[in-house]
């Protein structure tokens, strides 16, 4: 039967074919209205004060016209680097932090003979239902020294409940058959962790890590609460300072100004801080898909 199945095409419906066509057409019209911003932006960081024209026809410059003069004048002052090397340490630092104290909650909590289990599921649902508001938690890292401290940002949001319940459930669904046989020949419960269920998880973590990552490069909230000195500012922080700016004056150097206009800067500045979820992307693009839809079937 098997090999009759093996040697058996599937065969498409004059409906599957015309759905498949539809499928195809709706994902270029979504890739379009991705990519037509993407470019737009790209073209715009690129002109120079000497470009005279339409946005459309700016749009299709010529590489012979193009510019660098904004990229030229972003890096060539210290604000935007340190800002964007200030980012890169919390990207960093906050992802290990996070998935640190994720996966052994998350691992725990899938332990079916835990006791209490339900109880302690309920004890994290409850600040995930309802916020503990934002000036006892302005109080909260005040009083432990983070202020002005680039782990403010990460370690008051470390643990994301619903992170931590898509990484149980895919912990759960891993065969109890293969935590139990390590368990028989001795192993403890730290050991089933590192030797068994962290080599199979390797697409959740990385599709938990991802979120954790989006959600540190573009935290702007926490930073304005809790960084002040102008040497510690992530780049959402400068980023909303320059895209606000009427003049470069206080973020580029008149000598590095060049002949980029304003809108050419704060285009690039925009590109600038999409390139590492860009260069991110593709690599955990292959575990996204798996580890969310493994993770969230099983309650």
């Amino acid at each position: 039967m098997a090999k009759q199945l093996e040697g058996t095409a599937i065969r498409l419906t004059s409906g599957d074919r015309v759905f498949y066509l539809l499928l195809d057409v709706f994902l270029i019209f979504i890739l379009i209205i991705v990519a037509i911003p993407m470019w737009s932006t790209i073209t715009l960081s690129l002109r120079s004060n000497t470009f005279i024209g339409s946005n459309l026809e700016g749009m299709f410059l010529s590489p012979s016209k193009w510019s660098f003069s904004a990229y030229r004048a972003l890096l060539g002052n210290n604000r935007f680097p340190l800002a964007f090397y200030n980012s890169l340490k919390i990207f960093v630092f906050g992802v290990a932090t996070a998935l640190f104290l994720t996966i052994p909650m998350a691992y725990v909590l899938s332990v079916k003979t835990l006791p209490g289990r339900k109880f302690f599921t309920v004890i994290i649902l409850i600040p995930y239902l309802f916020s503990v508001g934002l000036i006892p938690a302005y109080f909260v890292v005040n009083a432990l020294g983070l202020r002005d401290t680039l782990a403010s940002i990460y370690l008051p949001v470390a643990i994301s409940t619903y992170n931590c319940l898509i990484m149980r459930s895919f912990f759960q669904g891993i065969p109890d058959e293969l935590k139990e046989s390590a368990r028989i020949d001795g192993a403890a419960e730290i050991t089933v962790l590192l030797r068994i269920i962290l080599p199979l998880s390797k697409p959740i973590i990385m599709t938990i890590g991802l979120y954790y990552g989006v959600a540190f490069w573009n935290d702007f909230f926490h930073a304005m609460l809790y960084i002040d000195k102008d040497a510690l500012k992530p780049l959402p922080i400068i980023l909303r300072d320059l895209l606000m700016a009427g003049s470069m004056n206080e973020y580029v150097e008149v000598h590095a100004f060049g002949d980029a206009p304003i809108e050419a800067i704060k285009a690039a500045s925009v590109f600038l801080a999409a390139i590492p979820m860009i260069i991110a992307y593709p690599f955990i693009q292959k575990y996204f898909t798996k580890g969310t839809l493994l993770g969230s079937v099983k309650g």
